[in-house]
């Protein structure tokens, strides 16, 4: 299904919604992991202390001041990537973490890119799994999610069940802090589907940092 790229072109907070129940599918080495997204985090670049895009644009960040739609990977805790949807108008730096996610195909893949087993419900459950399950990495960045050619693609904006047409938010979707950040930890700019096994449990920030990065899990 094409997305129009205008869904995407609000601020993070009006996108992030959107994305829940949205569907996701990498191609990634030829090997094709579909899954359903149930978390996400809002950050609001130049408006957001948590964003790193905060204190301006960089070489790392640079495709978040670009046109919506884009894929942005970036690594934390020396170990893992975490992936993100950008959105907004271009010049304004604004992303959507995908914190979690239902897998509804190609779970063989999926286990095989973990370091440990998991349940199915826990495959993707966390952004640094999530990003793993599908094989991103910061080569993928800039990668185009609504260009049916991409390796990954956001296949669709269905929300939750068949009342929420594409463009509207999933009914019940349920809001709180974002998870292990320190700064604006205060915001309630994590969206999350309730009674789903792959959310993440609620972290509060100020965990030991890693030299080079200002917070754990923030675009």
């Amino acid at each position: 299904m094409s997305i129009d790229r205008e869904l995407l072109s609000g601020a993070a907070l009006q996108v992030a919604p959107l994305l829940l129940g949205a569907t996701l599918v990498s191609r990634i080495g030829g090997a094709e992991v579909l899954v359903r997204i149930t978390e996400v985090e809002a950050y609001e670049g130049a408006l957001d202390a948590a964003s790193h895009a905060y204190r301006g644009q960089t070489r790392r960040n640079a495709v978040m001041f670009g046109e919506a739609g884009r894929l942005y990977c970036y690594f934390v805790y020396g170990m893992h990537w975490c992936a993100n949807v950008t959105c907004g108008r271009p010049g304004t730096a604004a992303a959507v973490l995908l914190r979690a996610a239902e897998i509804l195909d190609g779970e063989p893949v999926a286990q095989g890119r973990t370091r440990t087993r998991l349940s199915r419900a826990k495959l993707a459950s966390g952004p640094a799994r999530l990003a793993r399950v599908l094989g991103l990495t910061g080569e993928h960045t800039g990668l185009d999610l609504l260009d049916h050619r991409s390796p990954v693609q956001l296949t669709g904006l269905p929300g939750a069940g068949p009342q929420a047409p594409e463009g509207e938010p999933p009914a019940g979707y349920r809001t709180g802090p974002r998870v292990g950040v320190a700064a604006a930890a205060e915001h309630p700019w994590r969206f999350w589907l309730p009674d789903e096994a792959s959310v993440s449990a609620y972290r509060p920030g100020g965990r030991k940092r890693v030299a080079g990065t200002r917070q754990t899990e923030a675009p």
